[in-house]
């Protein structure tokens, strides 16, 4: 990763980092813009912040022990202080994630935090939400997903893996299926439609932002935060 004062993901990852006090149990999100966030918490653990991180991914886990920050699970802490994530698109406090087959874990992680921070670059902005939305598949349902996400209007696709033959695989043991929708104008009623399909673990789009950090090329940090 390009470490430059003008990267939007760094900035961005970097600033909500500073969201983060002593004593606090976080939420440690997955993807690139995150590990920004996740290397900024470990150099403020190295100069005397106390923490715990909670980690979404395999990923965010090996980063943070990598970085000095010392782990936790929500057996031990079901209330999280915050949780900072990326993103794969975001639209009116409304983001898309799953490009990299955590999204499970994240809203697990994100729904056990009092306050959920999306990180993300400027390009990841957007008026409607129209990225393919991210399931997490028992492999036994993949068939009949498939034929449920077709009769919500949705055409769907099994992840492929890159340096592997077959199917991404979860940190779950489950399949990744993306789903086409394109542009997605009610995300709220999409939820609950994807939410009761039988054999769908879970899905990607997340309706709970509370503050959303967007670099910039300038290097400056946009943030919204909702009323």
């Amino acid at each position: 990763m390009k470490n430059s004062p003008n990267n939007p993901k760094e900035v961005a990852g970097r600033q909500a980092a500073r969201l983060v006090k002593d004593n606090m149990v976080i939420g440690l999100g997955t993807g690139s813009t995150t590990a920004y966030a996740i290397k900024e918490m470990g150099r403020l653990v190295a100069e005397g912040l106390h923490i715990l991180g909670v980690p979404t991914s395999y990923q965010s886990a090996f980063l943070a022990t990598e970085n000095g920050i010392p782990l936790t699970t929500l057996d031990e802490h079901p209330v999280l202080d915050i949780d900072i994530d990326g993103a794969d698109q975001v639209a009116n406090f409304v983001a898309i994630k799953g490009g990299g087959a955590a999204h499970t874990r994240e809203k697990i992680v994100a729904m056990s935090a009092k306050k959920f921070v999306v990180v993300a670059d400027e390009s990841k902005m957007s008026n409607a939400l129209s990225h393919v939305v991210p399931l997490e598949v028992i492999p036994f349902a993949r068939k009949l997903v498939e034929k449920e996400v077709a009769q919500l209007g949705g055409k769907t696709e099994v992840r492929m893996g890159i340096s592997k033959d077959g199917p991404v695989i979860s940190d779950n043991g489950n399949f990744i299926l993306d789903a086409d929708f394109g542009e997605i104008h009610d995300p709220a009623s999409l939820d609950v439609a994807i939410s009761q399909c039988t054999g769908i673990v879970e899905h990607g789009i997340f309706m709970n932002l509370d503050v959303v950090y967007i670099g910039k090329k300038d290097g400056t940090v946009e943030i919204f935060e909702k009323s």
